[in-house]
């Protein structure tokens, strides 16, 4: 009877673990994966239109140190961002306020006083993605 039962164990763990092998999980296709569309920024205003001129794309990546306060700014033209690490809270005027951590992908607001707040003990670092024109600026200081 023991015999018959490790014979069995092993027969198992054999079959287990060719099941596991033939799972190889290599993709065989590029994957996209949408991270954001949108019309409207994180506070629900609708976005302007692009603005005349020369396009201009420009992408950051911006490293906040742990708790740091951003100076109060605007941008003038569209722009969205990827968290990359940590988490960042944005805070307009008006308060309204949006969280966002590493794996978000969110649209900001355009022509609107705010700030970007790092409270933990870690960096925070996005990417961020300007649609501007040539000569113009992506980012106002109060």
């Amino acid at each position: 009877m023991k015999l018959y039962s490790n014979t069995l164990i092993l027969t198992l763990c054999a079959i287990c673990l060719f099941l596991v092998s033939c799972n190889t999980n290599t993709k065989t296709e590029t994957e996209y994966i949408k991270l954001l569309e949108t019309t409207k920024s994180w506070n629900g205003a609708t976005l302007p239109k692009y603005p005349e001129g020369q396009p201009k794309i420009t992408i950051l990546k911006a490293v906040i140190p742990p708790h740091t306060q951003l100076d109060v700014h605007k941008h003038n033209v569209i722009n969205a961002a990827v968290m990359l690490d940590g988490e960042l809270t944005v805070v307009t005027e008006a308060k309204d306020t949006l969280h966002v951590k590493a794996g978000d992908a969110f649209e900001e607001v355009v022509n609107t006083w705010h700030h970007g707040i790092n409270n933990s003990a870690k960096p925070a670092s996005l990417i961020i993605f300007y649609a501007g024109t040539k000569g113009g600026t992506n980012t106002i200081l109060k």
